[in-house]
C-alpha cells in the first residue's frame, strides 16, 4: 500500500506540469529544476506509486492511463494544499471563517452583488469564496462537499438538499426593437415559437425550463444559436439573430434603452424561484450558518436544528 508520507508537493507539482506539457524540459523549467533532477523525481514517483506514469518518447512524454489518473489526483491535492495555505494566511490576518458558495448565473448577476456586499459589511471577518456554475453543477457541489451553500433554480431536482426560497425573478422575451413583437405589452410563450431562438448552452436550468414549456405546447424550440452567457444572448438578439428569454434583472439597461425590447410573458412559469440550499444545516460552520440564514431571508438557522427537507422536481 502506498504511504502518502512518501509523496511531496514538489514532486506532485512536477507530475502535473509534466502531464500538462507532456515535455520533460518544459516541466523542469516550470518547477525550477534541472532536467536531470526532474527526471529523477518522476522516476522516484513511479517507484513509490508502483505505476508507470509516462512513456518516454524521443520528443516528449506520453501519459499512461495510470499517469492520467494520478495527475488528476495530484492536481486536487495541490489545490487543497493551496487552499490550506490561503486559509492559514487569512486566519493569521484575522479572518474567522470561510464559506464556499456556488451559485447559478441568474443569482450572480441579479442579486448576489448587493446581498454579499451587505453581509460582508456586517461580517467583515468572514471570507466568501464564490463560484458561478450551472444549477445542476451547483447542487452537485453542495452534495459532494465542495460548496457549503448553493443557489440554484427551482426546476432542477435537489432531493438531497435542505432548501429555502432565496429570490423570485421574472422571465421576459427579448427581441430587437424592430421585431414584429416589439410593440406588444405582453406575450404568451406559444406566440414566440414561430421565431428562431438564441439560447444558453445545453445544461442550463433556464434552457430546460424553456424546452419543457415548448414541449407542453406540443411544439419545439427553434434554437438558432447557443451561447454561454446572458450577455452573449443579449448581443446576439440585438444583432437580429433571434429572440430569447432571460430574467429581466439580468439584462443590461443600456441595451434595453437602445437596442432591445423586453416583453413580459403571460405564462405562470415565467415567474420562477431561486432556492438556497445546504447539505446539512446542523453541520454548517457558524459563518456558513449566518450566511445561509441571511440569504434565506435574514432568519438565523438555530444550531443543531435540522431544516425542513423539501423536494423539487421539474
Amino acid at each position: 500500500m502506498l504511504n502518502l508520507l512518501q509523496l511531496d508537493l514538489a514532486s506532485l507539482r512536477l507530475l502535473v506540469l509534466a502531464a500538462d506539457s507532456q515535455n520533460l524540459t518544459k516541466a523542469a523549467n516550470g518547477a525550477h529544476m534541472t532536467v536531470s533532477a526532474a527526471s529523477k523525481r518522476l522516476a522516484e514517483l513511479e517507484r513509490v506509486t508502483g505505476c508507470g506514469l509516462f512513456i518516454r518518447l524521443p520528443r516528449g512524454l506520453q501519459l499512461t492511463p495510470a499517469g492520467k489518473g494520478l495527475a488528476e489526483h495530484a492536481r486536487q491535492m495541490l489545490e487543497a494544499a493551496q487552499r490550506m495555505a490561503d486559509d492559514a494566511s487569512d486566519y493569521a490576518n484575522g479572518v474567522r471563517g470561510h464559506v464556499r458558495l456556488f451559485a447559478n448565473t441568474s443569482a450572480v448577476i441579479q442579486f448576489l452583488p448587493h446581498d454579499l456586499s451587505s453581509f460582508l459589511a456586517a461580517h467583515p471577518q468572514v471570507r466568501i469564496g464564490m463560484e458561478e456554475a450551472l444549477s445542476e453543477l451547483t447542487i452537485q457541489a453542495v452534495e459532494d462537499g465542495r460548496a457549503d451553500i448553493g443557489i440554484f433554480a427551482d426546476n432542477v431536482p435537489a432531493p438531497n438538499l435542505e432548501t429555502r426560497p432565496y429570490r423570485t425573478d421574472r422571465l421576459v422575451v427579448l427581441v430587437p426593437q424592430q421585431h414584429p413583437l416589439a410593440g406588444r405589452a405582453e406575450v404568451a410563450f406559444a406566440e414566440t415559437l414561430d421565431y428562431d431562438y438564441v439560447a444558453l448552452n445545453t445544461g442550463s436550468s433556464l434552457l430546460r425550463r424553456i424546452n419543457d414549456a415548448a414541449a407542453d405546447t406540443g411544439q419545439r424550440l427553434k434554437v438558432r444559436i447557443q451561447v454561454a452567457s446572458f450577455d452573449g444572448i443579449c448581443r446576439m438578439i440585438a444583432a437580429g439573430l433571434g429572440v430569447g428569454i432571460l430574467p429581466v434583472g439580468a439584462v443590461d439597461p443600456g441595451l434595453l434603452d437602445s437596442r432591445l425590447t423586453a416583453i413580459p410573458l403571460t405564462d405562470g412559469w415565467a415567474s420562477r424561484t431561486l432556492l438556497v440550499g445546504v447539505s446539512d444545516g446542523a453541520r454548517l460552520s457558524p459563518e456558513a450558518r449566518h450566511l445561509f440564514g441571511f440569504l434565506a431571508g435574514g432568519k438565523p438557522i438555530p444550531t443543531g436544528l435540522p431544516l425542513h427537507l423539501q423536494h423539487h422536481s421539474t
